[in-house]
This record gives C-alpha cells, sequence and structure tokens, in this order.
C-alpha cells in the first residue's frame, strides 16, 4: 500500500545553527501528535549530519538534496551516494527543475544517480515536471512520460523503491499553483505511463507527491485527490508552523 508522504525541500537556505533549530523545532512539534503521513525534510550537505542528531528516526525521515552520478574519484565538490548514506540520512532528492535548468542534469545523468542512491540504501524522491512553455503548448504530458521513462531500464524491484514528485516547473516560486484538477490529472497520467511499463500493482503502490507552491491554505484540496500522495514543499517547508500546517492536512 502506497504512503503518504510530506517531505520539505530546503534549498540553499538557512546556516547550520539555523538549520539545526528549525529541525529541532519541527521534531519538537511532530513528538507530540501522530502524524497521518510519512514526514521527511531535505536539508543542504552541510546540514546532515548535526540535524541527524536532533532528529527522532521514528518521528522523521532525513534526506539530501542531490547526490553525484559518480561513485567516487576526482570531482572536487561533489557528493557521492555513499556520502551521504554515511551520514544517517535515508532520501534524496534526485531530477529536481533548478537541478535540470541551471545545472543542465539530463536524463542519462540522473538514471546512474538513481541506480548509486539505490545501490547505497537511499530512498529517491524523483522529480519530473514542465515548464510553462510546455504546459502551453500541450506537450505536458509527454514531457513527463519521457521523465519517468528515464528510470525504465531499473528492475521493478528496484523502481519500487522510488518516490516520484511531480513539479509544475510554472508554479515554482512564482506564487502560482496548479489547480488541485490539474494535479489530479497529471498524477493520474504518471501513474498510468508506469502501469504500462511495471503494472498495475506496483504504479498503485508508488507514492506520487505534489510539489509546487503548496501551502497550508491548499494542501487539503490538493491532497484529497485520488492519485495525490502528499508533497514536496520548498518555502513552506522553512518555517515550522506552515510546514506543520501541510502535515496536518492528512487528518
Amino acid at each position: 500500500m502506497r504512503k503518504n508522504i510530506v517531505a520539505g525541500n530546503w534549498k540553499m537556505n538557512t546556516t547550520l545553527e539555523e538549520g539545526v533549530e528549525l529541525a529541532n523545532e519541527i521534531n519538537g512539534l511532530l513528538k507530540g501528535k501522530k502524524a497521518n503521513c510519512d514526514v521527511v525534510i531535505c536539508v543542504p550537505f552541510t546540514h546532515l549530519v548535526a540535524v541527524k542528531g536532533v532528529i527522532d528516526e521514528g518521528v522523521m525521515g532525513l534526506g539530501a538534496e542531490n547526490c553525484s552520478e559518480h561513485e567516487k574519484g576526482a570531482y572536487t565538490g561533489e557528493v557521492s551516494a555513499a556520502m551521504v548514506k554515511s551520514t544517517g540520512a535515508d532520501h534524496v532528492i534526485l531530477g529536481h527543475s533548478e537541478r535540470r535548468q541551471y545545472f543542465g542534469e539530463n536524463n542519462e545523468q540522473l538514471l546512474a544517480k538513481t541506480k548509486l542512491a539505490l545501490a547505497n540504501g537511499l530512498t529517491p524522491i524523483f522529480c519530473v515536471g514542465e515548464v510553462l512553455e510546455e504546459r502551453e503548448n500541450g506537450s505536458f504530458n509527454e514531457v513527463v512520460k519521457g521523465q519517468v521513462e528515464a528510470l525504465f531500464s531499473l528492475e521493478p524491484a528496484d523502481f519500487a523503491k522510488i518516490i516520484i514528485a511531480y513539479e509544475p516547473v510554472w508554479a515554482i516560486g512564482t506564487g502560482k499553483t496548479a489547480t488541485a484538477e490539474q494535479a489530479q490529472d497529471m498524477h493520474a497520467h504518471i501513474r498510468s505511463v508506469i502501469a504500462e511499463k511495471y503494472g498495475k500493482e506496483l504504479a498503485d503502490n508508488t507514492s506520487i507527491l505534489y510539489g509546487g507552491s503548496c501551502k497550508p491554505t491548499n494542501a487539503k484540496e490538493l491532497f484529497a485527490k485520488p492519485d495525490v500522495d502528499g508533497g514536496l514543499i520548498g518555502g513552506a517547508a522553512l518555517k515550522a508552523d506552515s510546514f506543520m500546517g501541510i502535515i496536518e492536512a492528512f487528518d
């Protein structure tokens, strides 16, 4: 049975001290109640070890925001999947629209990253999504299908370990939000693409998160849709109260 998940993506925000304080605050709020979803916070590499020290394992998971497509070696400034795992993290965001857009990450690199993440026992949160031009010219279903299919050389048992996050890129940081109906349509489309390759059972068990300006005010409507299994949260994850407001949308 697929899980409901709320994952925070802090991006390049917070100093180490601020990040530890935020993680501690979220952890404290979660300890006081039973969340009806899994919670993960994905933090900058520099924060992983310290944040791991202040969160409770049974309360939330910890993730990195990226990892290298290389196993190890002369890649100055890169961080490998094995390094991420060694910090105590259990998740990693891969293929975020910002990585695709600003750093030119392509399907081949993202497949290599996904394989290394899985080999090191990390759960990939694999991001897909279309830009405004693709939404407006009607190619968005094909674009997203191609991004999902980049992983289709994986064995079913490996694909089953992946969380998909759909990001309408035109709705990230713009204040625009896909309607709940648009989100549902794309999530159902993604699930059907997975089902064509791996079968209905695996597709039905895949968690698909929505990642595009999700806030406490719209989370309940989004999460009520049958194929929306939670959110990958950006700005609203940087304040404990707004992040908790989204988690509490699963009542």
